[in-house]
């Protein structure tokens, strides 16, 4: 007879593995799995009957942002996350980390998301965030790419220029250092002017980093529109040259031009794959994008800086903005105002609806709310095609994130409207892509949400129910699991999550938080 501080008792237990489930009892002694066996005389003080359960690991979210909205500090229980069954979540994404800073202005690179005003910042390496992480009571454990964006601003400033051979240097050191110190790999978007401004040949520099310490190179494309082939192309050139493992990150094709090109992208995707080149992704199973409202304007000006953005839009390069915006035949009913600086009036509505209120044309609408807002403006576009998202679900290379951010239900906010994915991406492909339109198979979908984004970082004691393996771990009803947040109310939990444990401590009880963070800052070991 064995003793143990928990004991999960008559689930159906799916491993992560993808493999078949089996029904068995999970023994736990403090944060680690110790057996799983059919326990007769065990005992411990806790006991979960997870009977008519589905019990499997806790969910790893490969693709967040609750580091670059600050909310990892601000809402340390990451709740909404807690509450889909997400146990692991990773930031630094989109060319964004908020290590290393180089120099103490380089925080302002987060400044679209967050008030910087309202944030105290003491660290600067990637050593000195995670210890400083170590401090936090967070709900959920955190791991961390580290943005090229991060550290082009280190080096170049606000320069956006091809670095020259010293600062190649400069960029390859900050980059070694941070995975170093903890960093999962790094993380590109050569769509913003700053990388963009980047030669292939020092973007591959940078990539090598990467390749020599076997992590990840997690990419943001440079164009999911109309241009999503060339961009492909371009990843896969610099995926060649590097030999690194390269992930893309929320991968979609973004209005009707694009959608008929992504059976395409997939293809070309697949033929690197069978060249011996490494290709993962992830999705979120949304329609709609959650995005910045000046990700709308044309490649040349948002290549061109924040500041030149402003002074195109006041200035005479304003009526060839109008004029762009107008070729791309948006569909201004299907983009909603999410969250804005300054002006809360069209919060929730649509470009369609204020055009018509004002009385000026959407394209106006849009300019005069960026140029109000400082560019400030995030928008729900519905501009992904389902059978694209379930084209995609259906690849054994692509894993589930929410590419979402983790908020406390206690800080609901007046002046801005989470996407729904963060509240309820994980149990929304339950409900759908399973058990409605059956897809994906039951462990073919934990296994994407679990074991396959545990692999591809590392982490070969999560993402997987078995002897040793950290305690972090998920029971549903598989019946009963769905997301309930919407565009018009995200702030609604999802349904059937029973319990959530992290590191071996009950997270989520019969849905009720227990009330502690039981998260860890988690490092890469190099």
């Amino acid at each position: 007879m064995a003793s143990y501080s928990t004991i999960i008792k008559n689930g159906i237990i799916f491993d992560g593995t993808g493999g078949s489930p089996k029904r068995a009892d999970i023994g736990i002694i403090e944060d680690k799995i110790k057996k799983i066996d059919n326990f007769k005389n065990d005992t411990a003080p806790i006991i979960i009957d997870a009977a008519n359960r589905f019990v499997a690991p806790g969910f790893v979210d490969l693709t967040t942002h609750s580091d670059t909205h600050w909310t990892l500090f601000s809402q340390l229980a990451q709740e909404s996350f807690i509450r889909q069954g997400v146990t692991t979540i990773f930031g630094g994404h989109g060319g964004s980390s908020l290590a290393p800073l180089v120099k103490a202005e380089n925080i302002e690179a987060i400044q679209k998301w967050v008030d910087i005003s309202k944030i105290n910042i003491n660290w600067q390496s990637m050593a000195e965030f995670l210890s400083e992480l170590d401090q936090h009571k967070i709900g959920v454990n955190f791991g961390t790419f580290v943005g090229y964006g991060t550290l082009r601003r280190g080096v170049l400033g606000d320069q956006t220029r091809s670095a020259q051979p010293n600062e190649i240097s400069q960029l390859r050191f900050l980059a070694e250092s941070a995975i170093q110190d903890g960093a999962f790999g790094i993380s590109t978007n050569l769509g913003t002017a700053h990388e963009n401004s980047a030669t292939n040949e020092e973007i591959i520099e940078i990539m090598k980093v990467a390749k020599h310490f076997n992590v990840l190179v997690s990419h943001h494309l440079e164009d999911e529109g109309k241009n999503i082939l060339p961009a492909i192309a371009r990843l896969i050139t610099l995926t060649r040259a590097s030999d690194v493992h390269s992930h893309i990150a929320h991968f979609k094709a973004i209005g009707k031009m694009a959608w008929e090109q992504f059976p395409q992208a997939l293809e070309m995707i697949e033929e690197a794959q069978r060249q011996k080149m490494e290709f993962t992704c992830d999705f979120f199973p949304y329609n709609r994008t959650g995005s910045n409202l000046y990700s709308l304007l044309p490649k040349w000006a948002r290549e061109s800086g924040k500041k030149r953005i402003l002074d195109f839009i006041t200035g005479k390069e304003r009526q060839y903005l109008l004029d762009s915006l107008k070729e791309l035949t948006l569909h201004y009913d299907k983009i909603t105002i999410a969250s804005t600086l300054r002006d809360l009036d069209g919060m929730g509505k649509s470009i369609a609806e204020l055009s018509k209120r004002a009385e000026l044309s959407p394209e106006e609408i849009i300019l005069n709310l960026l140029q109000v807002n400082k560019l400030q403006v995030s928008i729900f576009n519905e501009a992904i095609s389902e059978d694209n998202i379930e084209l995609l679900a259906g690849k054994k290379y692509s894993m589930v994130s929410s590419d979402g951010v983790g908020y406390d239900i206690n800080y609901r906010s007046k002046i801005d409207l989470p996407h729904p994915r963060s509240f309820g991406a994980f149990p929304r492909v339950f409900s759908t892509l399973v058990r409605n339109k059956e897809i994906l198979k039951w462990e073919e979908a934990i296994y994407k949400m679990t074991g396959l984004p545990a692999k591809i970082t590392g982490l070969s004691d999560r993402g997987i129910i078995a002897p040793g393996a950290y305690a972090d771990i998920v029971i549903f009803d598989p019946k009963n699991i769905a997301d309930k947040a919407n565009y018009v109310d995200p702030y609604q939990f999802s349904t059937g999550i029973d319990y959530v444990l992290v590191n071996g401590n009950i997270a989520l009880k019969e849905n009720s938080l227990t009330g502690a963070g039981y998260g860890r800052a988690l490092r890469h070991h190099v």
